[in-house]
């Protein structure tokens, strides 16, 4: 028969036990809380540093969880943007100059690529040069969009008149597809939605946006006011990530074109993005990434002439350049 010493001493130990197992004091204390973003980007490989930024916070100790937050086309971004469902996106750039003249509370603070859109034709096409399409259907992703404005001003240098293409606004990822049933003739667009008509065999490089306009730019980062003024330090957080994450696709563009493949990032065909990203290894570039007043200007100037600014914008109150940090390393990405 056991003692009452006994059982006393059995249910001490018991309790002891219990309490151990519930502490669990072998394991690290619980880790403090991260703040939580979440940015806004397309699948095209001019906002690739934002997944890239995603990846990275999630896979290594950083202040803030970037959580990259995709969609197909610009006309959701922006409302999202305007209904603060996102407060932080990639966003085509003279469209965030429009919607600053609107009073949408934005900033630019960083650029997400340099050059990096193509103008494609069909494989067959006999076309040379742009005068070669007169009176052909020519997509864009919008008439807010840089590769507009780039295709009209070489529209005027090439003697063309304002309505000798007929253009039409498409999501970036119908476009390959469309070229290749007929429906459009051309189209200029961000990577991969390029490549993937030239990788499918349906299409042909009429021109690189580096050709037309050295270290060209299409879309910018944005962020809303109020995010700058509440939270300063996840702002730093991002445009930090986003320099970083470009230096490391700079060095490893073929890991990052296995990361953007990922199905909960572009979903796409490695084979096509690691082509886009090395084939030429120019054709997109993620360093120079800080916005200057003249790239800035240019743009304006020829959104103004498209008639798709009102006047001019004041790049002091666009630009917010504050969190751009002074040295850019590489991101660290563990890819286990």
């Amino acid at each position: 028969m056991i003692s009452k010493t006994r059982v006393a001493v059995i249910t001490i130990v018991v309790l002891t036990a219990l309490t151990v197992l519930h502490l669990r004091p072998w394991q690290d204390a619980a880790p403090a809380a991260r703040a939580e973003l979440a940015v806004g980007y397309l699948p095209v490989t001019c906002h690739l540093t934002c997944p890239v930024t995603d990846f990275a916070s999630k896979t290594t100790t950083t202040s803030t969880w970037f959580v990259s937050q995709r969609f197909s086309d610009f006309p959701t971004v922006v409302e999202s943007l305007k209904t603060r469902k996102i407060d932080a996106t990639f966003i085509l750039a003279p469209l965030a100059m429009v919607l600053r003249e609107q009073g949408v509370p934005i900033h630019i603070v960083y650029l997400g690529h340099r050059d990096g859109s193509t103008v494609i034709v069909p494989k067959a096409s006999s076309a040379k040069t742009l005068r070669d399409l007169k009176g052909k259907t020519f997509a864009r992703p919008s008439k807010f969009s840089n590769q507009y404005l780039v295709i009209t001003k070489l529209m005027e240098d090439e003697g063309m008149q304002p309505d000798d293409l007929k253009f039409v606004d498409m999501a970036p990822p119908d476009m390959p597809s469309a070229l290749a049933a007929g429906a459009i003739d051309a189209y200029f667009v961000g990577e991969p939605y390029a490549a993937k008509a030239e990788f499918a065999g349906t299409g042909r490089v009429l021109y690189y946006a580096k050709d037309i306009w050295p270290n060209f730019i299409s879309c910018v980062l944005v962020v809303r006011d109020e995010l700058i003024r509440e939270h300063p330090e996840i702002v730093h957080d991002l445009v930090r990530g986003i320099a970083e994450s470009g230096e490391w696709v700079e060095r490893n563009r073929l890991a990052a074109a296995k990361l953007a493949a990922r199905a909960e990032y572009y979903n796409q065909d490695q084979k096509l993005l690691t082509f886009v990203l090395t084939q030429p290894p120019d054709r997109v570039s993620y360093r120079q990434l800080t916005p200057s007043d003249e790239d800035l200007r240019s743009i304006m100037h020829c959104a103004l002439k498209a008639k798709i600014l009102r006047g001019n914008i004041d790049l002091s109150d666009l630009i917010d350049r504050q969190f751009i940090p002074e040295a850019i390393h590489p991101a660290e990405i563990d890819e286990d």
